[in-house]
């Protein structure tokens, strides 16, 4: 019997070691943002800036109020395009692609959206939110040693969040979405992170198609939720 035992108590310890490792990482990457408590009061984020992509500069503005929506303001060559998401439906129009009115976002990318409607994150009481974590180790990101985090969301494509090992911000996220039946990788590295209202908030962002520098970030300031309503009515 004790032959059995044995084996299935290292295992129970090396689990229990592993998710204790992710909690804990979760609490300090929680405490150098700003700590739980103000980020809890965190209902609203605006957020403006440029892109360059091939010496144009493209005006970009994000609203999120939480769990309510969020919307995408896009400016190019004098036109502005946008995508709208909320719990329940969502919106794009870009009339720089040729588009010539709103039309509605396909349910799988309104399914893909929902956990980023949480402004306060999804590592901030990950479990009660539904969500799993999983520890991978560490990993090189570009010379930064950073923890590897397995993000299972409760609605949306797992994420891979890696958290630099010194300053326990984040600064790469990889997230894996279903869009038109075909599995899609988005990566998003963040840095320059500057306090806004007590709370620590990535002011460069970037994609694949180049880095979003935030020349105005606001938290908690005012939002007229009638930008999220169906742009179609």
């Amino acid at each position: 019997m004790k032959k059995v035992l044995l084996p299935l108590m290292l295992i129970f310890s090396a689990v229990t070691a592993m998710a204790q490792s992710a909690d804990e990482i979760i609490d300090k990457h929680i405490a150098a943002i700003g700590g739980k408590e103000k980020w809890l009061k965190v209902k609203s984020v605006q957020m403006e800036g440029t892109l360059n992509i091939q010496g144009r500069d493209i005006g970009v503005k994000l609203t999120g109020v939480h769990n309510i929506g969020s919307r995408q303001d896009i400016s190019v060559a004098g036109m502005t395009g946008y995508i709208i998401s909320t719990p329940t439906a969502g919106w794009q129009y870009m009339p720089f692609q040729g588009q010539t009115k709103p039309e509605p976002l396909p349910a799988d990318a309104v399914k893909a959206g929902l956990d980023d409607l949480d402004l306060q994150g999804n590592l901030i009481d990950y479990k009660a939110k539904g969500h799993t974590i999983e520890y991978l180790g560490t990993e090189d990101i570009e010379g930064t040693e950073c923890h590897k985090l397995k993000v299972t969301r409760k609605n949306s494509g797992d994420q891979t969040v890696f958290i630099d090992a010194e300053t326990f911000y984040v600064i790469r996220t990889s997230t894996k979405i279903n869009m038109n039946g075909q599995e899609v990788e988005s990566k998003v590295d963040m840095s320059d992170y500057r306090d806004v209202n007590g709370i620590k908030l990535a002011f460069s962002l970037t994609q694949s198609i180049g880095t979003v520098v935030m020349t105005s970030v606001k938290v908690n300031e005012s939002v007229d939720e009638k930008i999220f309503a169906d742009p179609t009515k």
